[in-house]
């Protein structure tokens, strides 16, 4: 669904601002509007911005491929922290800061969601947070503005082409990590 239809909405419930790639035609005097050309992507950026880019103080190892994310994220994970080193984990099955679980709901979460984990784990004293990177998130720009000190590429098989439509396209969207 494209938010653009929901801009009147929103600003009848009292929005100050719009952040869009498309402006009404009707625009309210009492709200600011800003133009960019990817809103999923200026979203990331704001984020990142909003929690002080907290990417930027710990090293982040992201994940992808078709099949193995949440095996070696969580393995790099446990890995690490049995060597000593406070890490963070972001995955399928669940979230952690240290030694606290917060729940997942994706295997990527939405980009405010990142950074607002990602900023707990470092003002928890975190050195490494290792992350599932889905094809999806990838695509819809969630992970735009994360500074990753690495990656790593399992595999690719022809999965997702549901959403991707063509194997490059699904390639394409793996190579953005």
């Amino acid at each position: 669904m494209d938010g653009h239809a929901f801009i009147e909405k929103a600003v009848g419930q009292g929005a100050v601002a719009v952040i869009a790639e498309e402006l009404p035609a009707v625009l309210n005097p009492e709200v600011t509007y800003i133009q960019v050309s990817d809103s999923a992507s200026a979203l990331a950026h704001m984020a990142a911005n909003w929690y002080g880019f907290p990417s930027r103080r710990l090293r982040l190892v992201g994940v992808t491929g078709t099949n193995g994310k949440t095996t070696t994220a969580t393995l790099l994970y446990e890995l690490f922290r049995s060597l000593g080193y406070k890490a963070g984990l972001l995955s399928t099955i669940e979230n952690k800061i240290g030694d606290t679980v917060v729940p997942a709901t994706h295997t990527t979460p939405d980009a405010l969601s990142i950074n607002s984990l990602l900023a707990d784990m470092a003002d928890a004293g975190c050195d490494f947070a290792f992350m599932e990177v889905s094809s999806h998130a990838a695509d819809q720009r969630r992970i735009d503005a994360l500074d990753f000190a690495g990656a790593i590429f399992t595999n690719i098989t022809h999965d997702h082409l549901d959403y991707h439509k063509t194997f490059q396209a699904y390639i394409t969207a793996k190579k953005v990590l």
